[in-house]
């Protein structure tokens, strides 16, 4: 088992950045990868960035140039670092990772961009 705490949402206004951070707890040797993803009110949860356990990252293309996922190396955290954030950027976030051939998710972490 896994378990995923998401932290570092919060309100800022656009331009701004803030770093989220996702703690992993258990079997965290087991992880494969990490994805962050996020869903506004009224729409999909959709992908923002992932990252493999050999560190290839994938990032939306919404997002592309301006968010960074990253990793530490025991697989204990996954972080989302954002700048140049945006109106259209609001949302929960969530932290999902891979492991035993299924998924784990957080609890999710809010993220407010004033305009």
């Amino acid at each position: 088992q896994v378990q995923l705490v998401e932290s570092g949402g919060g309100l800022v206004q656009a331009g701004g950045s803030l770093r989220l951070s996702c703690a992993a707890s258990g079997s965290t040797s087991s992880i494969t990868g990490f994805g962050w993803y996020r869903q506004a009110p009224g729409k999909p949860r959709e992908l923002v960035a992932s990252i493999s356990s050999g560190d290839s990252t994938n990032v939306a293309d919404s997002v592309k140039g301006r968010f960074t996922i990253s990793r530490d190396n025991a697989n204990t955290g996954v972080y989302l670092q954002m700048n140049s954030l945006r109106a259209e950027d609001t949302a929960v976030y969530y932290c999902k990772a891979n492991a035993f051939g299924r998924l784990y998710w957080g609890q999710g972490t809010q993220v407010t961009v004033s305009s």
